[in-house]
């Protein structure tokens, strides 16, 4: 059980395929990097280019021998048929490969695809980086797998029952296990307009209790990396691979003020022209207005901020923690110092009606951000927001759309048209601004300038394909079952079990740094775009 074969699948999302740029897949190479260390022959598959067919996938795993195959995707749970597919045609075409599939929808989900898929041999659950580890070693051996924390797997064969072991144990120490970045070839990777780039991670999880997010359990416990060491890490990419662009896969790499100050001024003394875009929060932003201009000095150039509602209610509803007077000072804040920023808008936490949309469309207007993005509310079995849906309609069945960018749940105020008629007018609306072309035309930054029309060049391919996709390709529901009844019973309790790993009171990190963890007690434990595997 030498050889294994990572596979990063194709994804449907239509964000996935117009950009034509690609972004290396962080999950699978921060499983390849340990496994890498202990021996085992690892190579990569990125089915992403092409993209390629399962079919194709299958037969570019049969070019090289494989006694392993580990399956992962950050777009996890509308991957996931995708994955299936590949798994059932490998096992037919190699039964004796064993395949190996991880990632937030299969830590939560493990008993019923194991019970459904029996192609898929082993679910790691949770962080990947040692239990994949511990899992090869097991094999190599032939040891117990029982006493491999955080496997799940059929006892008594194929058609035995589901069985998972205990959880393994949060990984504390995250520069304990490195990247494997020489999977990959720097050059096939590009984002932001042709420019060389990778994803990473200065932290993991995030403290706050929003009901939809589907990873936030998965991570348990706020961490970071060594601040110097990551900067140097950054730097060693540019100067070794021409790495231009970073891509911050953290939910909340802000989270720690001290630590995240640490780390700009660790990557200014680097002196590396790196451009950074993330996501954070714009109580962070706020926080931190007194060193924005280190954000900046840095390279940060855009940063994300999940808005999500522009209701008070709404936001109190999904425990979002953030008010609407914190969210237009933190875009304000941003453009003050050079920085882009991008405002979500999340459709459909609550059954919104015409007027609804209108406001949030004032809203938006009146917050002025620079770039936007709109998404669909998308249900996951393991957040308390899905207990608060499950009666609704579904009016998409195809799980592979469950992307973010596609309505799933029906608005009895609102058919399914005139949502995606005032979803499609906002984005026009918001991004075809005066205020926003003069930024785009005329701003005195040039890496501000390119930010925006790589955007709205972006944004326009993507607005054309969604609109002839409604209209010609995609198939809705009009009286489509409840979500309770197509998707099954909620499963927000496995979520809390998960993060009650870790309890009682904050504990110190090797740093030093004090980690943020989760309530235990919250009825409020909780996918966006989590890493795969790891």
């Amino acid at each position: 059980m030498q050889r294994i074969t990572l596979i990063n699948p194709p994804h449907t999302a239509i964000g996935s395929r117009m950009p034509r740029e690609h972004l290396p897949p962080l999950g699978l190479l921060s499983i390849g990097g340990p496994l890498i260390d202990h021996g085992f022959d690892v190579r990569l598959i990125d089915a992403e280019f092409g993209p390629m067919s399962p079919e194709q996938i299958v037969e570019a795993v049969r070019e090289q021998p494989v006694d392993v195959v580990m399956l992962g995707h950050s777009g996890s749970s509308s991957a996931h048929v995708t994955v299936v597919r590949i798994a059932e045609l490998l096992k037919r075409a190699l039964p004796d490969v064993l395949i190996v599939y991880g990632g937030v929808h299969p830590t939560y989900m493990w008993d019923e695809i194991l019970r459904d898929c029996h192609a898929i041999d082993f679910i790691v659950r949770g962080e990947g980086e040692q239990t994949a580890l511990d899992l090869m070693r097991a094999l190599r051996w032939s040891s117990n797998l029982s006493a491999v924390s955080g496997i799940a797997y059929r006892v008594n064969g194929v058609n035995g029952q589901p069985h998972a072991t205990p959880d393994a144990p949060m990984i504390r120490d995250l520069d304990a296990y490195r990247v494997g970045w020489e999977l990959i070839d720097h050059a096939r990777y590009s984002y932001w307009g042709g420019k060389r780039a990778v994803v990473v991670q200065f932290s993991r999880g995030c403290p706050h209790l929003c009901t939809y997010c589907g990873q936030r359990g998965f991570w348990t416990q706020w961490r970071h990396r060594d601040p110097v060491k990551f900067a140097k890490e950054l730097a060693r990419l540019h100067r070794e691979q021409g790495v231009e662009l970073i891509n911050f896969a953290d939910e909340l790499p802000t989270g720690s003020r001290r630590m995240w100050l640490a780390f700009l001024n660790a990557l200014i003394a680097e002196d590396v022209p790196l451009l950074l875009v993330g996501s954070t929060r714009a109580g962070d932003i706020v926080r931190d207005r007194d060193i924005l201009h280190l954000y900046r000095k840095a390279g940060v150039i855009r940063f994300l901020l999940g808005i999500e509602s522009y209701s008070d209610a709404t936001l109190a509803a999904i425990g979002k923690g953030a008010t609407m007077n914190e969210d237009q000072q933190a875009i304000a804040l941003l453009r003050e110092h050079g920085i882009v920023s991008m405002a979500t808008y999340v459709v459909g936490f609550s059954e919104e009606r015409d007027a609804d949309f209108w406001r949030s469309f004032r809203h938006l207007v009146h917050y002025d951000p620079d770039q936007i993005q709109l998404l669909y509310a998308t249900p996951h079995r393991w957040t308390p927001f899905y207990d608060t849906v499950k009666d609704r309609q579904v009016v998409q069945k195809d799980t592979r759309r469950w992307d973010y960018k596609h309505q799933v749940l029906a608005n009895p105020s609102v058919p399914a048209w005139r949502v995606f008629l005032w979803f499609k007018l906002i984005e026009v609306m918001v991004q075809m601004r005066p205020k926003v072309l003069q930024r785009m035309l005329a701003h005195r930054d040039a890496d501000y300038r390119h930010a925006m029309r790589w955007y709205t060049r972006i944004g326009r391919r993507v607005w054309m394909h969604e609109v002839l996709e409604f209209l010609f390709l995609t198939r809705r529901e009009k009286h489509g079952p409840t979500l309770e009844v197509f998707a099954g019973k909620d499963l927000s309790e496995r979520e809390y079990v998960l993060a009650k790993r870790v309890t009682n009171a904050e504990r110190p990190s090797r740093t030093g740094e004090v980690a943020i963890q989760f309530k235990a007690n919250s009825p409020l434990m909780a996918e966006r775009s989590p890493n795969i595997l790891a």
